[in-house]
């Protein structure tokens, strides 16, 4: 099996990509990756689907992404001519053996996302002022 970029223009409406990733669903299709994105139109989304696959199903299953209503264009990128980037989203904290947090206030005390702190031995999340039904 090869791997296979496909980029689709879709209408810019509710249910699209839930259709989109049914029809793949039903064939048996594992998506690697998927990503939904805007276009300069504010109609008009774009949607990159990333599937490991051999090239004749995958052909019949763009045949029928076509004959949805709401997709406008499919084009199968070549692997030499496309960049593919992978990102990753890390948290850093404390680490138990030194205690110490981050090197800048800032970045520490963000609400929401640097909130857990390392004391006592153990990890704990600071008192947001909100009552605990527990």
């Amino acid at each position: 099996m090869t791997s296979h970029t496909l980029s689709v223009l879709v209408e810019n409406k509710p249910g699209v990509l839930v259709r989109i990733a049914g029809l793949f669903a039903r064939r048996n299709f594992n998506i690697d990756s998927l990503a939904v994105g805007p276009t300069e139109h504010e109609e008009i989304s774009r949607i990159t689907i990333v599937v490991n696959c051999e090239e004749h199903p995958l052909e019949q299953v763009t045949k029928q992404l076509n004959k949805l209503i709401n997709v406008l264009k499919i084009v199968e990128l070549e692997p030499g001519a496309t960049v593919q980037r992978e990102l990753i989203w890390s948290r850093s904290g404390p680490t138990p053996r030194s205690g110490r947090g981050c090197s800048r206030r800032s970045s520490c005390s963000a609400p929401g996302w640097w909130t857990w702190r390392w004391t006592s031995s153990r990890w704990r999340r600071p008192a947001t002022g909100r009552s605990s039904t527990r």
